[in-house]
C-alpha cells in the first residue's frame, strides 16, 4: 500500500518529536502488516487526519466498513485499546479487534466528516456534555492508566521550564500549578476519564447519534475531563467582546449539568488552558498561545 501520511500529522509529529523519530519512516510498512493481519481492504486515508496517528477507512472480510488507527508508541495505543474495551462501546466508538497487540487500533467508523461542533454551540455543547457523562465509570480493577496526578506532574515540571525561559508567563504559570496542588490535595473519586475531550472528539453514529473517538485516557476526577470542553471554540470566544462572561457562565452551566463542583472545573480549566499555551509557545505556535492564555486570564 502507497501513502503518503496527512501533513497535519507530519507537522504535529515534528514539534513533539524534534530530537528524531523514526515512526513516520517505518509507517508505511506498519500499516501494510495490520492490513494483511485482519484481512482489510484499504479505502483511503483520512485527511486532514489527526495529529497523533495515521487514520485509515478501510472494510473487512465481511465487507464491513471499519477504521484502522495506527499510533506512535509514545502516544499510549494499549492505553487507547484499554478504555475502549472498557466502554464497550457506550459513549464511544467500539473496539473491533480487542485481542490484537501490534499497536493498531481496528475501530467502529463513524462520521468522521460530522462532529458535534458542526452544531450551533449551544446545542454542541449538550451534546457533547451528554456523551462525555457516559464515559465516566470505575476505572477497571488492577487499570494501568496514568493518573491526573501522573499527567499533570510531568506537564508541570515542562510549564516551569518554559516559564524560566519565558518571564512573561510566569504570573498564569503560578496560578495554575498553585490551582494544581490545591485540587490534587482533596480529590474525588476517581473515574475513568476520556483525557482529551473536545466537541470534534464526538462524531456522529449509526448506532447512536454521537460517540466519542480518540482518547488519551486518564484516572481522576470528572471536573479535570470536563475543562478541555470549557474552552471549545476559544476563536470565538477570544473575538467575542463579551468572552469573559461567556466564559464564566459556560464554567457555570457546565458544572451544574454534570454535578461537577464548579470552583473545581474553574481550576482544572485554568490548569489546562495555561499548559496548552505554554506548550503551543514552547513549540513556536505564537497565535495558540496567545489565544489560550488570554482565555486563562478570564479564569
Amino acid at each position: 500500500m502507497a501513502f503518503e501520511p496527512p501533513q497535519r500529522l507530519v507537522t504535529a509529529l515534528g514539534e513533539t518529536a524534534r530530537d528524531g523519530d523514526d515512526w513516520l519512516e517505518r509507517l508505511p510498512g506498519a500499516a501494510d502488516r495490520a492490513v494483511a493481519a485482519r484481512e482489510l481492504t484499504v479505502e483511503r486515508v483520512h485527511v486532514p487526519g489527526g495529529r497523533s496517528s495515521l487514520v485509515l477507512m478501510v472494510r473487512r472480510a465481511d465487507g464491513t466498513p471499519a477504521v484502522l488507527k495506527l499510533v506512535p508508541p509514545r502516544s499510549r495505543p494499549e492505553s487507547e485499546r484499554a478504555a475502549l474495551a472498557s466502554w464497550g462501546g457506550l459513549g464511544a466508538a467500539r473496539l473491533l479487534d480487542p485481542e490484537c497487540a501490534d499497536g493498531a487500533l481496528l475501530i467502529e467508523r463513524l462520521h468522521r466528516d460530522v462532529s458535534v461542533r458542526t452544531l450551533p454551540e449551544a446545542k454542541a455543547l449538550l451534546e457533547a456534555a451528554g456523551t462525555l457523562r457516559r464515559l465516566w465509570v470505575a476505572p477497571p480493577a488492577g487499570h494501568r492508566f496514568e493518573t491526573v496526578a501522573e499527567r499533570t506532574g510531568r506537564q508541570a515540571e515542562a510549564m516551569r521550564g518554559t516559564a524560566d525561559a519565558e518571564a512573561d508567563v510566569l504570573p498564569l504559570v503560578d496560578a495554575a500549578l498553585t490551582a494544581r496542588d490545591e485540587l490534587l490535595a482533596a480529590e474525588p473519586e476517581a473515574r475513568l476519564l476520556h483525557g482529551t475531550f473536545r466537541q470534534s472528539k464526538v462524531l456522529a453514529g449509526d448506532r447512536v447519534p454521537w460517540l466519542a473517538v480518540g482518547p488519551d485516557p486518564v484516572v481522576g476526577e470528572p471536573a479535570f475531563d470536563l475543562a478541555r470542553l470549557v474552552r471549545d471554540r476559544v476563536e470565538d470566544l477570544i473575538a467575542s467582546p463579551s468572552g469573559a462572561s461567556i466564559t464564566r457562565r459556560r464554567v457555570k452551566k457546565l458544572a451544574e449539568s454534570l454535578e461537577v463542583d464548579q470552583e473545581r472545573l474553574r481550576g482544572w480549566t485554568l490548569f489546562r488552558a495555561v499548559e496548552s499555551g505554554v506548550r503551543a509557545l514552547r513549540v513556536g505556535r505564537g497565535q495558540d498561545a496567545e489565544l489560550l492564555l488570554e482565555f486563562a486570564g478570564w479564569l
